[in-house]
């Protein structure tokens, strides 16, 4: 009779893959940064693009930190696989929206930005609802011990994100990006500091 797969052994095989596509979305942000500084005139920074580049960073790397949580699922199912999987292919997605293959077609990222950003909220509040579908199959207590400022957390940032959508106002665009980044920063400093 065969020896059953150790958990931790399940655990580290499912962390490779979603090693793997969280790489592919960090090397999408980092390369397009690269470009400011290869063809310094070619494309002027916009600062709501670049304040999304700086979240989706952190929101890559907090997201491969705070999956160790994966630990905590006993029963691993190809479903629930797949699921993981497609949670890091979202963030891949979101990343590669703000870094095109080329910007023929645009003036610069402001005027590409806004052209795409119904696909980039949508998929930004994809995220998030994601999230927390994650977080509940990491079982109820783990949704317990993130407070009740998750819930509140994530359907502020759906909504806005909704919102998002619809509105043109740049300014509105500005004041979104600094709160998301803000949030987010507050968020891994208070509750993910450490892995538990």
């Amino acid at each position: 009779m065969e020896n059953p797969v150790q958990h931790t052994d399940q655990v580290v095989h499912i962390r490779v893959i979603l090693g793997v596509v969280m790489g592919l979305s960090l090397a999408r942000l980092l390369n397009g940064l690269a470009r400011f500084v290869q063809h310094p005139n070619k494309s002027y920074i916009y600062p709501v693009h670049i304040g999304w580049v700086l979240f989706l960073f952190l929101a890559v790397v907090h997201f491969w930190w705070f999956e160790f949580g994966l630990l905590r699922i006993t029963h691993w199912t190809f479903e629930l696989y797949i699921f993981v999987i497609l949670y890091a292919a979202l963030f891949f997605f979101v990343c590669a929206l703000l870094f095109p293959d080329q910007m023929n077609d645009y003036s610069g990222y402001a005027d590409y930005f806004h052209s795409r950003q119904k696909w980039f909220y949508g998929l930004l509040a994809a995220l998030y609802a994601t999230d927390v579908m994650d977080t509940l199959i990491k079982g109820l207590d783990h949704f317990r011990e993130m407070g009740l400022e998750y819930p509140i957390r994530q359907t502020a940032m759906i909504a806005l994100s909704l919102a998002a959508i619809f509105i043109k106002n740049r300014r509105f665009h500005l004041w979104f990006v600094v709160i998301a980044l803000i949030v987010q920063i507050v968020w891994i400093v208070q509750y993910f500091q450490v892995l538990s």
